[in-house]
């Protein structure tokens, strides 16, 4: 019998995996925006050195996705998160006493290579722990850790510099990176690979199944799975091209086009921060009540309006909204991402075809803020690049929309 409700070993997994995340993306990743001003003005580090580090940390996780699932087949889920998590603290820990610009792009390109391998296979591990009808809800909770992290450095880090002035961003890789490797030590030691290595069945099924997935093979249902994971990386390119643009130049926009003071602008980036906290949960229950398809839908509807209201002549109240409607639709599209996957592919598969469609997401990363800097220079204004934003994520919607339920495939 699996044991059930707030007993479940799968809760120890989620909070756990909410740790990874806010260890291996939020500070990994999303805390480079708040140390990297103080890092540059200590180093001498120009504007294209500091976009190169930020580009070398999505290099490094474009690789390592394309490679974790691979990994954490042959060294176990729980081994692979607990490496990665001490290649992240071990080079945040480095970047704090480097000197120079070439160590700290190596390093930080180590850092993204760590968060990948650990968040594709933290995600891996969704399908293996929880039912279907809980797996986006248990995988919206972990997503947490992400805006939980940018809360925290929107708060610890201005702390630090306050207090101890232009090195303030050493000591802040420094904690950081040191909590990465406290975080690396419980995963090792609290994680699992597999319920039955408690003796349970996934969390909230009563029964042992050997996989979410029809057990049928043929090369036709290999086409079809094929043809299904291009379907879904497809659709996470276009959020990855998209949510990144926002999130790189909305403050930029407040205060060169809107005319916001950089405080305020960054007040209503926190805000966002604070919000993204709840958008995994808040989609990965709809997700799980009306299926993946209606929360894509959802989300991507959300989106396109957020991205609207920032593109328009509006009054400023709307852009507000669009701040709200994004805050809340963060993290969701990985949320749901990360149940479908295991829906699809079954326990055994999942890590690695997460890992698969997630390379998709990481060339949308990369080529989104590229393309709507080089329209912010041609034309002077931001407004073109939210408004190809939106014609992307409606176009997301529509693709998610026509998304072959596991049940379908044949």
């Amino acid at each position: 019998m699996a044991v059930v409700g707030k007993r479940h070993y799968g809760w120890v997994i989620i909070f756990t995996g909410l740790a990874v995340l806010f260890s291996c993306l939020g500070l990994g990743r999303f805390a480079l925006g708040m140390l990297l001003p103080s890092m540059g003005a200590s180093l001498g580090l120009n504007y294209s050195q500091m976009g190169l580090i930020s580009t070398g940390n999505f290099l490094g996780y474009l690789v390592s996705v394309a490679l974790a699932g691979i990994i954490a087949e042959r060294m176990g889920a729980r081994a692979t998160i607990s490496a990665g998590l001490i290649l992240v603290g071990g080079s945040m820990l480095l970047i704090g006493q480097s000197q120079g610009y070439f160590a700290i792009l190596a390093l930080y390109t180590i850092t993204g290579f760590g968060s990948g391998i650990a968040n594709v296979s933290l995600m891996g591990l969704v399908a293996h722990w929880f039912d279907r009808k809980i797996r986006a809800r248990a995988a919206g909770l972990m997503i947490s850790g992400n805006g939980l992290a940018i809360v925290f450095a929107g708060i610890y880090v201005p702390f630090l510099n306050s207090h101890l002035g232009a090195q303030g961003w050493r000591k802040g890789w420094l904690t950081m990176g040191l909590m990465a490797m406290i975080v690396a030590v419980a995963a090792a030691a609290l994680m699992r690979n597999n319920p039955a290595d408690k003796g349970l069945s996934p969390m909230g099924s009563a029964i042992r199944p050997t996989a979410d997935t029809p057990a049928r093979h043929g090369s036709k249902l290999k086409r079809s799975m094929h043809a299904v994971l291009l379907h879904l990386g497809a659709i996470y390119t276009l959020f990855g091209a998209t949510y990144v643009v926002y999130a790189t130049f909305i403050v930029t926009t407040m205060v060169n086009e809107k005319g916001y003071a950089e405080n305020v602008a960054g007040t209503f980036w926190a805000l966002v921060g604070g919000l993204s906290i709840f958008s995994g949960p808040l989609f990965g229950w709809a997700a799980d009540k009306f299926g993946r398809r209606i929360g894509m839908v959802s989300v991507f509807a959300a989106f396109t309006l957020s991205y609207t209201l920032a593109a328009a002549k509006l009054p400023d109240m709307f852009l507000y909204l669009s701040i709200v409607l994004y805050g809340l639709s963060a993290w969701s599209i990985p949320t749901i991402m990360a149940a479908a996957v295991g829906d699809y592919m079954g326990p055994a598969k999942a890590a690695k075809a997460f890992g698969w469609v997630t390379v998709f997401f990481s060339v949308g990363q990369v080529v989104g803020p590229a393309t709507a800097g080089y329209l912010a220079d041609a034309v002077g204004t931001f407004r073109i690049a939210f408004w190809m934003c939106a014609g992307l994520t409606a176009l997301a919607a529509a693709l998610a929309f026509y998304l072959k339920r596991p049940a379908e495939i044949s």
